[in-house]
């Protein structure tokens, strides 16, 4: 049994600081790529649900600095695009296409990003989401295409601001779905960066995945379209796995520094998971990718 000790040095920063000088739509996106945290986590509430799930880019960011490189071979084919013939198939692969974008991104794939830019745009319209992405900021993506910095903003919008659109139209069904291809996307480039070169903050994030998995299963369960049970059946099968999986929490009183408004979090987690265990997750992750991303899965 392996233990790992992750301090968590969470940095507090005074919310609307860059929003209150904006006043036309390319102003207020400018103050966003300023001030939008791309590096925390997402906390979602789907049907009363709250879960959290790795931001795209800090998935990418930190296979980045694990030192593994760029590796084609890691990503969804965006080719497959016009293969996903149901709903439930785009839906969860415009998740998956989104995690490809942000990695494809902060490696400054250039040509990968565009593929992906396109394929993103086809399966919103066969979706009939073309509403769900913002017009500008899917403008503004396309002309920071070779823009690494500004990329990684602007798909972090992109995806939030569609969340946000499909639960105000009542499309929660699809927002969920989309959520969940990109968190088995996220969880495929931790699982493969760590094969590559095992690194103990990815084995941290690998393992910390546990309570987003449970709090999707329990969403899942509730979906009725028969074509979803089986990959309600796989991600149980992978909920089992993360069964053994423990975290000891220690609290340390926060530190306060007044003068440049910022809280540092000092509390540790600590988290016992074997290699054994990571070799099964990563089996039964395996299976539920590769049934998502290879055309018409259902």
């Amino acid at each position: 049994m392996i233990v790992f000790t992750r301090h968590l040095c969470v940095v507090v920063l005074a919310s609307g600081l860059f929003f209150s000088c904006a006043s036309s739509v390319e102003e207020e996106q400018e103050a966003q790529l300023q001030g939008a945290d791309t590096l925390q986590s997402a906390v979602f509430n789907v049907g009363g649900e709250l879960f959290s799930i790795p931001s795209p880019i800090l998935t990418a960011l930190l296979v980045q600095e694990s030192g593994v490189p760029y590796d084609r071979s890691v990503i969804s084919p965006a080719r497959a695009v016009d293969a996903h013939l149901t709903e439930q198939a785009r839906a969860l692969n415009l998740g998956v296409y989104g995690a490809d974008l942000a990695y494809v991104s902060l490696f400054n794939q250039t040509q990968d990003a565009i593929a992906y830019v396109v394929a993103i745009q086809r399966l919103a319209d066969k979706l009939g989401l073309t509403g769900a992405f913002n017009p500008a900021t899917m403008n503004r993506i396309k002309k920071n295409i070779a823009n690494k910095d500004s990329m990684t903003v602007l798909v972090s919008l992109a995806y939030r601001g569609c969340d946000a659109y499909l639960k105000s139209n009542l499309r929660s069904d699809i927002s969920r779905l989309i959520l969940i291809g990109g968190w088995v996307e996220s969880l495929h480039f931790y699982l493969s960066a760590f094969q590559r070169q095992p690194a103990d903050a990815l084995r941290y994030r690998i393992a910390e995945q546990k309570k987003a998995l449970s709090s999707i299963v329990k969403i899942l369960s509730t979906e009725t379209a028969p074509e979803l049970k089986h990959l309600l059946l796989d991600l149980s099968a992978l909920n089992a796995a993360y069964e053994p999986i423990e975290f000891d929490y220690t609290y340390i009183e926060p530190t306060h520094d007044s003068g440049k408004k910022v809280t540092y979090i000092n509390s540790t987690s600590e988290v016992h998971v074997s290699d054994e265990q990571l070799v099964m997750i990563s089996a039964r992750l395996k299976r539920i990718r590769d049934t998502l991303v290879n055309p018409s899965p259902f």
